[in-house]
């Protein structure tokens, strides 16, 4: 058996930014002095003259971006998704947002999958940020493929975007330029009866591995790939809701104003549904071996089989 490809989204995001500078003059880049770990030094070395080191001053690099984007350019800002979306917020918010300018924000680094970093530096609350600030698109990717596609669709998005990559090199869910990706429209990866399993990020690959191990136990999971958490398919998960009556959610994210939330937003108004939220469980992160981390804070296949049994059986 051929072994499954593995990259991190935030690799993938600095191949597709080098890609987009090749198609496209219109775009600068801005890092925090990160750009080794951001990825964006492929950037860098092809585009110089477009590529601003900013030092370690997110808030300062918000502004100048919005400064660079109302002269009609189209920014992409590079942090760690922990200063990105916390230290950056006030000038994310008034800067960027308040008048929609073309900014895109690629965070790195989120979630407890940084793993020895620890909790100051993983980030488990940024979807709940900045899927608040009206008019913010909100995006997690879950492998390479995706996290490329979501980078060139961000650049002919006009208006802002924040872009959620992790540290983590994950296994490839799409393949090459096989990837359905559009803002807004999640994707069914596997079709079910019994269950509807919502993920986005690093679980979905848990998830589609969880669904293959509930199939052996008689239970027909429905998966479906939310990488845009706003603005939500709310279409897509209340027509599987409808079908299979039970609803889990799964992120690297806190399960207070995440994906969990977002879409128990949309079934509470639209289809009361059973539902249950697999995530960090409110808590901080810590350092740690990230296997280990994801394994304590219940974010892998065997847990989600567990709690979806669980779950299905009540």
């Amino acid at each position: 058996m051929a072994e499954v490809k593995k990259i991190a989204t935030r690799e993938a995001y600095g191949l597709a930014l080098a890609e987009l500078g090749e198609k496209d003059k219109n775009i600068v880049v801005l890092d925090a002095d990160l750009s080794k770990s951001t990825k964006t030094d492929t950037f860098k070395k092809n585009f110089p003259e477009r590529h601003i080191n900013m030092g370690i001053a997110e808030g300062n690099m918000m502004a100048t971006a919005a400064g660079i984007a109302s002269c009609g350019k189209t920014v992409f800002a590079s942090s760690f998704a922990i200063f990105a979306a916390g230290r950056a917020f006030e000038q994310i918010r008034n800067s960027i947002c308040y008048p929609k300018l073309n900014v895109k924000i690629a965070a790195t680094h989120a979630g407890i999958s940084v793993g020895e970093d620890g909790g100051s530096h993983q980030s488990v609350e940024d979807i709940a940020i900045m899927r608040a600030i009206p008019g913010m698109v909100v995006i997690s990717p879950c492998d390479g493929e995706e996290s490329r596609q979501a980078v060139l669709a961000a650049a002919q998005y006009d208006g802002p975007v924040y872009l959620r990559f992790g540290r983590l090199a994950t296994p490839a869910i799409y393949e090459e330029d096989k990837c359905p990706f559009e803002i807004g429209k999640g994707i069914k990866l596997k079709e079910g009866k019994d269950v509807t399993i919502i993920a986005t990020g690093l679980m979905v690959n848990e998830c589609m591995e969880a669904s293959a191990e509930l199939e052996k136990m008689g239970i027909s999971a429905e998966v479906i790939d939310i990488h845009t958490i706003k603005p939500i398919d709310r279409e897509m998960v209340v027509a599987s809701a409808k079908k299979t009556g039970k609803v889990v959610t799964a992120e690297e994210h806190n399960i207070v104003g995440g994906l969990g939330s977002a879409v128990a937003e949309v079934l509470a108004e639209e289809a009361p549904t059973k539902m249950l939220r697999i995530g960090i469980e409110d808590k901080f992160g810590k350092s740690g071996v990230p296997a280990h981390l994801l394994k304590e804070y219940g974010l892998t296949a065997e847990n989600v089989v567990a709690k979806v049994e669980e779950f299905v059986k009540k």
